[in-house]
C-alpha cells in the first residue's frame, strides 16, 4: 500500500485528500518511482480548482514533477534500471498520471536521469520552470544577445528561471514586481533592472531603460488590466508570449496600440516542447548544460513535508513565495 493525493471535487487546498492504494506494476512504456521530493506548480492549483486548460476527470490525481528512484521497470522499457535516480518532466496529462504520491507510475517518455550534482529537492524544482522558459525564449522568441526582456511576476519560480536563462543567452532581463518588498532579491537574482509597478510608470521606465526602443520580448503570466501597458512598452514588431492567467480580470488592450506596435502575441504552454520527443530532449540537454555550468540554479523558497501537502498548496496560493515550493516525501 502507498499513499497518494487525489481530490473528488473542485475547490481550495482542503479538497486534497490522502488515499492508500495498491500501486500497480508499470505497464509497457512505464516506470514505477519511489518518490523522494515533489515540485509544486501553479498549473496544479488550477487543476484542483477546475480552471485548467484541460477538463478534469473526477476523482483526479495531481502532480507533474517528482524526483526519486526507479522501483520497477515496465515491459519493453530500456535505458532505465531498478535503483536509478530519476526525475519526471511535465509531459503527460494529470488525467492519466499524478506524481503526488509515495510510489507512482510515470510514462518513460516523461522521465529523465537525475543530475548527480542536485539534491532530490532541487531536481523536483527545475523541469517545469526551466523547460517553460526554454521553449518560450529559445524556441519561440529566438532570443538573442542584446534583446530586452520584460518579466512580469518575476519572483515566481518561472520568473526567476526566466531571469537566469535571459542572462545565460546574453540578453537583458527587466523584472516586474508589484511592490518594492522583493526588489533587492530580484536584483540579487540577476535582474538587470526592477520596475515596481505599483509605484512606477511601467511604460516610461521600460522606455528609459531601452533608450526609447522598448522590449523585444515580453513573457506574461498575468494578463488583466496591465496587459495593454506591456504592449505599449514593447519594441515595434516584438513578441509577447502569454503563458498564464493570474489576473481574474479581462485583459485590456488598445487596438490602436496593436497598429502602432505590430506585436506578435502567442498563447504559450510547455506542452509544445515536452510533447515532442526531439524538442524535449534538446530542452533537457540545454538545461542540464546550464545547471552544470552554474548559469542555471534552482531557487527554492520553502520546503514542506508530504503530510503538509494542504498547507503547501495554501502557501502556493498566497503568492508570497520567492522561487519554488517543494514537498519532501
Amino acid at each position: 500500500m502507498s499513499r497518494i493525493v487525489q481530490f473528488s471535487t473542485y475547490g481550495g487546498p482542503d479538497v486534497l485528500e490522502f488515499k492508500d492504494i495498491d500501486v500497480p506494476l508499470p505497464g509497457p512504456g512505464e516506470l514505477r518511482i519511489r518518490v523522494k521530493a515533489l515540485g509544486l506548480n501553479r498549473a496544479e492549483s488550477m487543476w484542483r480548482t477546475g480552471e485548467y486548460i484541460e477538463e478534469v476527470k473526477l476523482p483526479a490525481r495531481i502532480g507533474y514533477e517528482a524526483a526519486g528512484f526507479v522501483d520497477a521497470v515496465g515491459p519493453g522499457v530500456t535505458g532505465f534500471a531498478v535503483g536509478d535516480a530519476v526525475n519526471t518532466v511535465p509531459a503527460f496529462s494529470q488525467n492519466q498520471y499524478g506524481m503526488y504520491g509515495e510510489l507512482v507510475v510515470a510514462p518513460v517518455s516523461a522521465v529523465v536521469k537525475h543530475l548527480p550534482s542536485l539534491s532530490f529537492e532541487q531536481a523536483a524544482s527545475i523541469w517545469m520552470m526551466f523547460i517553460t522558459v526554454y521553449g518560450a525564449f529559445i524556441e519561440a522568441a529566438k532570443l538573442q544577445p542584446g534583446d530586452f526582456v520584460l518579466i512580469p511576476a518575476a519572483s515566481s519560480s518561472v520568473g526567476l528561471a526566466s531571469i537566469q536563462l535571459v542572462n545565460m543567452v546574453g540578453a537583458t532581463p527587466i523584472a516586474l514586481t508589484r511592490t518594492k518588498a522583493k526588489r533587492q532579491q530580484l536584483l540579487e537574482a540577476g535582474a538587470a533592472e526592477v520596475i515596481v509597478t505599483d509605484e512606477q510608470d511601467l511604460v516610461a521606465e521600460v522606455l528609459r531603460i531601452t533608450d526609447g526602443v522598448g522590449a523585444r520580448v515580453v513573457f506574461d503570466p498575468v494578463g488583466g488590466p496591465s496587459f495593454g501597458k506591456l504592449i505599449k512598452a514593447m519594441k515595434t514588431g516584438g513578441i509577447l508570449l502569454a503563458y498564464g492567467a493570474l489576473s481574474e480580470e479581462p485583459a485590456q488592450i488598445s487596438y490602436l496600440d496593436l497598429l502602432i506596435k505590430l506585436p506578435t502575441i502567442i498563447g504559450y504552454t510547455i506542452w509544445s516542447t515536452t510533447g515532442d520527443p526531439v524538442r524535449q530532449k534538446a530542452a533537457v540537454e540545454f538545461i542540464k548544460a546550464g545547471l552544470t555550468s552554474g548559469a542555471l540554479t534552482p531557487v527554492i523558497d520553502r520546503t514542506f513535508t508530504f503530510d503538509e501537502i494542504v498547507d503547501a498548496h495554501r502557501y502556493l496560493e498566497a503568492n508570497n513565495q520567492f522561487g519554488k515550493i517543494v514537498v519532501t516525501v
